[in-house]
């Protein structure tokens, strides 16, 4: 680490919940004064509600529409409401005179949060101590890898430094058998032509040669039907610098308790061996997999016959996890609303990623934004995401590329009011870091 990485400051907040919210926060190097905070339940459960409302909701009629066009995430002004909101419930006053002494004399300091299950998407960056300011322009944030992840014994991280060279393993709006382009499961992206953003990003990354699956046209790597599990196993045993998935991901419900239920939908058939029930002809791979590997299939009727079955293997056996990871895809990061995170986030985490950039909740698709919104054709607020999160996985420091990225969209939101600049996507987006 860099000596000015060194000398920056940071402080780490954390959450608890029992009942009421529970925050703590300490400077490293007790550089200012850390504290102990308290939100009374009634205040958390209204504030998380006005948010949950704001927020796109596929699975409930007009749920998608309403966030794009009358929700209060569709409007600046009902937006910074919200955020002010926010900001009074969620961030200790003294917390706040800390980080406004130091915003007023140009520091920015990095601001590392644990959140509580209850509060796991809340949108840290998007808060607004005043009317004038966020949280992400007073200082770079990101999520805290849950301690019980980062400092598993098994576990074994992969250097960027080290690893930074190799291939992007992309995964890129996989067919899913069985599943039609318009339906549940089908096209995140629609279709492709090699002027969208995204093919030239696919363009940029084959002509470096550092692009897995390799293509000679970039659109050809974009709806395939070969990545699968054994596809992505291969591809990541050859070695890979980062993992960039676009695509669907079923999230577990908080209530059910099992957050390792989660799934990333590749191209697998239902023929393929794994720990999640098939869907038509297809079997998601589920965090479980990821984790346990074919451990998990041992009394599994998923599983290979009894009669020389080879010996099992653990998930980061069967998929090493490179360093950085970007899931791209609607609550993939959905395991830290759970007391034990053990979804796609902590199975990257585990498999050897060192940082995570996941979704806090279902994302807006560049044709949401044309059919509900009127964005013009020529807007991808989806793609410049994937382009986004892709750039700052290549840059020095991540999480303070993803935040600049975020910045410039806050102040074009600020400037316009243009529904493709709402938070509804760039605010969607945390980094869990392990570093």
């Amino acid at each position: 680490m860099s000596a000015g990485k060194t000398l920056r400051p940071t402080v780490f907040v954390r959450m608890a919940d029992a009942g009421d919210l529970y925050l703590t926060w300490r400077w490293a190097g007790e550089s200012a004064p850390g504290g102990v905070g308290l939100v009374p339940e009634d205040q958390v459960e209204a504030a998380l509600s006005r948010l949950a409302a704001a927020l796109p909701a596929p699975g409930r009629a007009g749920g998608l529409e309403s966030s794009l066009t009358t929700g209060e995430l569709s409007s600046f002004e009902a937006e910074n409401a919200l955020a002010q909101y926010l900001s009074a419930t969620f961030l200790p006053y003294n917390l706040a005179v800390s980080l406004h002494e130091l915003y007023v004399g140009g520091v920015r300091p990095h601001i590392r949060i644990q959140p509580s299950p209850r509060t796991a998407q809340l949108p840290w960056e998007l808060i607004a101590p005043d009317a004038e300011v966020r949280l992400v322009e007073i200082g770079d944030v990101s999520v805290l890898a849950p301690p019980g992840i980062v400092h598993a014994p098994a576990r074994v991280t992969r250097s960027w430094a080290e690893t930074r060279s190799g291939p992007v393993v992309a995964v890129l709006d996989p067919r899913v058998p069985g599943f039609r382009a318009d339906s549940a499961l089908g096209s995140v992206l629609g279709r492709m032509d090699s002027a969208a953003p995204l093919a030239e990003l696919v363009a940029a990354h084959a002509a470096a040669d550092r692009l897995s699956p390799a293509v000679d046209d970039p659109v050809d790597a974009f709806r395939r039907t070969d990545l699968d599990r054994s596809w992505l196993s291969r591809a990541l045993h050859a070695g890979a610098a980062r993992l960039l998935y676009v695509g669907h991901v079923t999230a577990a419900a908080p209530e059910s308790g099992r957050s390792e239920s989660a799934t990333l939908h590749l191209s697998c058939t239902a023929a393929s061996p794994g720990c999640a029930p098939a869907y038509r002809d297809h079997r998601p791979l589920s965090a479980r997999d990821l984790l346990l590997g074919t451990h998990a299939l041992a009394a599994n009727h998923n599983g290979s016959g009894a009669g020389g079955r080879p010996e099992p293997r653990t998930g980061p056996d069967i998929w090493p996890i490179p360093s950085r990871v970007a899931l791209v895809a609607c609550e993939s990061g959905g395991d830290l609303r759970f007391a034990e995170p053990l979804g796609l986030v902590a199975a990257m985490l585990t498999g050897g990623a060192e940082l995570v950039t996941a979704g806090r909740w279902p994302l807006p698709t560049d044709l949401a934004f044309h059919r509900f919104a009127g964005t013009p054709d020529t807007a991808h607020p989806f793609q410049e995401a994937v382009c986004a999160i892709d750039a700052a996985h290549e840059s020095e420091d991540p999480v303070a590329a993803l935040n600049d990225w975020q910045r410039t969209h806050l102040a074009a939101w600020r400037d316009t009011g243009a529904i493709e600049h709402s938070p509804l996507i760039w605010a969607a987006f945390a980094t869990v870091d392990a570093r």
